[in-house]
């Protein structure tokens, strides 16, 4: 048993001074106060347990409400109480909890286990005021007052500014409820408008703090209105426990708002992170939907038919190369640049690592683009090599008309000619004259079979081709040979009847005859001449124009002997005049073994005469058409060898510059810049070299030996160097915002970039794994021993002793773990940014999770859960709305309706979980 003379008196561990009058706490009123104010007091604690007292005095007197109390309000466990109902029972449950309250260091004077199980109202009332003091007003603390003092000080503090308020004890200075109402309105003024309340009206000034403190604060209500206007001085045990609860629901705001501001914190770099993720798969997705419809343009290989239908697409795909694919490389630039940016930021958060949707990692990107690349090439292959086959076709179709129009001029009305009986009615000598006409024919139609050889030849090679004109070509040619089967065999059906009637005739006229067998084969060569210098040519060099006119010389020279011919041709015709003006002989009609005639010969001689200098001509300008396309290669030759190693050299310079440290990051940044502006400023050139391009294609001129660059080398040059110097400037851009976020002084940057450059053997900017694992070694990084760090820099034989000592054989868990941060793609090397990312998370403290969770935690007033209505009170409402779409329902034993599981969202920001 405890020894009590008065429950109200000296509490030694709060050294009060003042000392109740045993008389006093008799008053009715002020039991009354204390019994309404202590039971509301403990249940406001006992309703988190689930349970509450109706009685004061009768519900504590088992001991197991009141162990159960203090479990509560202290957050420890006591001993296990005693379940029985006997009254040894209460008093040994009594005693455990009045051993508890002794062993916080309160110093209990005359309270006895026997009086509380009695239900000794007065002695229940002051254990309960005991309680009271020590957990709910002794660590109250202010400006190193504290308890009552402490208490006392904070009212007058927060009510100072207010009119009517002057809070000088804990008893009349609060029965006009001004200052209840003045607490309240100090920390949350939206909930009262203070202005409207009279100092003449307490009662309306105490109901609406009770019921607003109640309603909005989780206060309950320990007082009535009535219980304090009612008496001359309120109780003051009662007035304290009910300020001390607005003490308790207001001193957590700071804490609750620096909790706030460390979750909105987090949440804003989430939002802005979980933007970026979001801009950067759109932006893959558009980038590769458009790769998707252009690649099956490009691989479209359907022929025209036409050469005017060829160049349109040969011009369509120009306009691509220079309108539509331009904007896409920046776009795939863009894109790079977004999502290394991205991961720095992550990183720099603490977050883990961005991994795209499937199909969207850059890598995918790259391959997209590559087969962008082959698909296009072979695009322009294809339109090159259409161009130069509907050429072909072009030349050989023009070339088939010729000759079947040759062809069928000479072959008219011959068949007419074949079928004619002239020779039943004529006369030995027209007989003669007929049968040797016929010879004559015969001779002249072996001739044409060569011709009608070339024909049926051109016309299988148009069929070969795929020409498109094909049937037309093909019935043509099928009329020719039907028409040339018949002559045959109507040539030997005539032949067959003149040597029937050759014995009925006897005399020829050989003069004739020799006219005709001369004039056949000459009349032929001018022919096959007025061909030739009528047929079409196509070449492509200087050197296929002059083996043209050199064998167009060769057939000038030709000519003299051919004159000759032709003046011994004409000879014959005119001794033939001259025996017949001699002899009189009577000749009715022309020659009868030819239908050549001098008139003829001698047009056809000048039609041939008069074909030489046209040809001349045509060769003349066609050897200036090859001269201006050679003019054209070396104009693009001088202008693409120089291009093509200056943005070599720029790309190497580039590659040093990265790897180089000259000054501080900003310095390198303003470099990069400038020698950026140089390189856009050079763009001139290569639209100078486009211009020159687009010439030589419109020439249609397909090599150029003079230089081996193509205008494809030099775009894709020119593309990388773009991006090359693009990506540089991001890296350098992203370890100064790794610096400045870290906190990382320019010597270790120059240490780290210095370490970087050793090892970096083939200066491509990468580390590979091995490299990389001596690095770190290099900086003291004990990779064997968990990754403990080291201080200093190894020099060269300490680097040297340590890769002996440790014979290259690195823990190799550890060292997955350090690759997955630094290489999160699994490229299999390691950049110079994520190994400063490395090093610099190494060195540097972020917001982790356990700190997030107790953020929640403070929040939720120590609960395992939060409530929707706490997040909305203490985050802004976007974010509280965030939370709460993202944070699981709480399962734990302790849930109740609408709880929401704090702990899991904050390991799951950090990637410790899924969200």
């Amino acid at each position: 048993m405890h020894n009590m003379d008065e429950y109200d008196g000296e509490i030694d561990y709060m050294h009060q001074e003042d000392d109740w009058d045993r008389d006093l706490l008799l008053d009715p009123a002020w039991e009354k106060q204390q019994r309404k104010t202590f039971t509301a007091w403990c249940n406001s604690h006992l309703r988190k347990a689930g349970t509450q007292i109706e009685n004061i005095e009768e519900d504590f007197r088992d001991g197991l409400k009141l162990m159960l109390l203090l479990e509560v309000i202290s957050g420890e466990r006591l001993a296990k109480p005693e379940r029985g109902k006997m009254r040894v029972h209460k008093i040994s449950n009594v005693n455990k909890a009045l051993d508890f309250i002794t062993g916080k260091g309160v110093k209990l004077v005359s309270i006895g286990a026997e009086e509380i199980v009695d239900g000794n109202a007065k002695m229940t009332l002051g254990m309960i005021w005991t309680i009271i003091l020590r957990f709910a007003i002794q660590d109250i603390s202010v400006e190193e007052t504290s308890a009552k003092e402490g208490l006392l000080l904070w009212c007058q503090r927060k009510t100072a500014p207010y009119k009517n308020v002057n809070i000088q004890n804990f008893h009349i200075s609060w029965k006009d409820g001004l200052g209840f109402c003045a607490l309240i309105h100090r920390h949350r003024p939206e909930l009262i408008d203070y202005g409207k309340l009279r100092k003449d009206d307490p009662m309306t000034n105490l109901n609406t703090a009770f019921d607003v403190a109640e309603k909005y604060l989780d206060i309950p209500k320990m007082l009535d209105a009535e219980d304090i206007v009612g008496t001359a001085r309120p109780d003051e045990k009662a007035i304290m426990t009910y300020v001390s609860s607005f003490y308790h629901a207001f001193s957590g705001a700071q804490k609750a708002e620096t909790a706030a501001n460390r979750i909105c914190k987090v949440l804003a770099v989430n939002q802005e992170n979980e933007q970026l993720m979001e801009d950067y798969e759109k932006l893959a997705t558009d980038l590769l939907e458009w790769i998707r419809r252009t690649i099956p343009w490009l691989e479209n290989r359907l022929p025209e038919n036409t050469m005017q239908a060829m160049q349109q697409k040969l011009e369509d795909f120009r306009d691509y190369r220079r309108l539509h694919k331009p904007p896409k490389v920046q776009e795939k630039c863009q894109l790079e640049i977004n999502f290394n940016t991205l991961q720095t930021k992550l990183r720099l958060s603490n977050r883990p690592a961005f991994m795209p949707s499937e199909g969207k990692m850059v890598s995918d990107i790259n391959n997209a683009w590559g087969n962008l690349e082959g698909a296009e090439k072979g695009y322009e292959e294809w339109l090159l090599n259409e161009i130069r086959r509907l050429e072909r076709l072009d030349h050989l179709a023009e070339k088939f008309r010729q000759k079947a129009a040759i062809h069928e001029a000479w072959t008219a009305g011959k068949e007419d000619m074949l079928q004619k009986h002239d020779f039943e009615t004529a006369s030995l000598s027209e007989i003669k004259a007929l049968l040797k006409k016929h010879e004559a024919f015969e001779s002249d139609l072996a001739a044409h079979q060569d011709r009608v050889e070339q024909i049926a030849a051109i016309a299988q090679e148009l069929n070969e081709l795929d020409y498109y004109d094909s049937p037309s070509v093909n019935a043509r040619c099928q009329r020719i040979c039907d028409q040339w089967d018949a002559l045959g065999a109507l040539t030997q059906k005539r032949s067959e009847a003149l040597q029937r009637t050759e014995k009925l005739l006897e005399t020829i006229d050989q003069l004739y005859l020799e006219f005709a067998k001369r004039a056949a084969p000459f009349n032929n060569w001018m022919e096959g001449a007025m061909e030739d210098l009528q047929d079409t040519f196509i070449v492509h060099t200087i050197e296929e124009i002059q083996g043209l006119s050199t064998a167009h010389e060769q057939f000038k020279a030709t000519l003299p002997e051919a004159d000759k011919e032709r003046q011994a041709i004409l000879g014959i015709h005119n001794e033939i005049a001259k025996i017949v003006q001699t002899y009189h002989v009577n000749m009715a009609g022309t020659n009868p073994y030819t239908t050549i005639n001098p008139q003829e010969i001698n047009a056809k001689w000048d039609k041939v005469r008069q074909l030489v200098p046209q040809r001349d001509q045509a060769l003349i300008e066609e050897h200036a058409r090859q001269q201006n396309n050679e003019r054209l290669r070396r104009q693009f030759a001088n202008q693409a060898n120089v291009i093509g190693p200056w943005i070599q050299n720029k790309m190497e310079e580039i590659g040093r510059i990265s790897i180089e440290m000259h000054g501080t990051l900003e310095d390198q940044l303003t470099h990069l810049r400038q020698y950026e502006k140089s390189i856009v400023n050079y763009k001139p050139k290569i639209d100078q070299l486009e211009g020159d391009h687009q010439l030589i294609q419109e020439a249609l001129i397909f090599d150029n030996k003079h230089t081996n660059y193509t205008m494809e080398h030099i775009r894709v040059g020119w593309e990388q160097l773009l991006t090359t110097i693009a990506r540089t400037i991001n890296e350098i851009e992203n370890q100064v915002l790794t610096r400045d976020a870290k906190g990382i002084s320019q010597e270790q940057l120059n240490e780290y970039r210095a370490s970087f450059n050793h090892f970096d053997r083939d200066h491509s900017g990468t580390l590979g794994a091995e490299e990389f694992k001596a690095c770190l070694i290099s900086l003291g990084f004990d990779i064997a021993n968990d990754a403990q760090k080291r201080s200093g820099i190894m020099d060269a034989e300490d680097f040297k002793t340590c890769l002996i000592s440790v014979g290259y054989n690195l823990g190799e868990n550890e060292f997955s773990r350090i690759m997955s941060i630094v290489d999160p793609n699994r490229m299999g090397i390691v950049t110079f940014q994520a190994f400063i990312d490395f090093m610099s998370r190494e060195t540097a403290d972020t917001d982790t999770a356990d700190q997030v969770m107790a953020s929640f935690k403070v929040l939720a007033g120590d609960k395992n859960y939060i409530l929707a209505d706490e997040l909305r009170r203490e985050l802004p409402p976007d974010q509280a709305e965030y939370c709460m779409a993202r944070m699981a329902p709480y399962t734990g034993p302790d849930a109740v309706p609408g709880a929401l599981d704090y702990m899991s969202f904050s390991t799951a920001l950090y990637g410790e979980s899924d969200l």
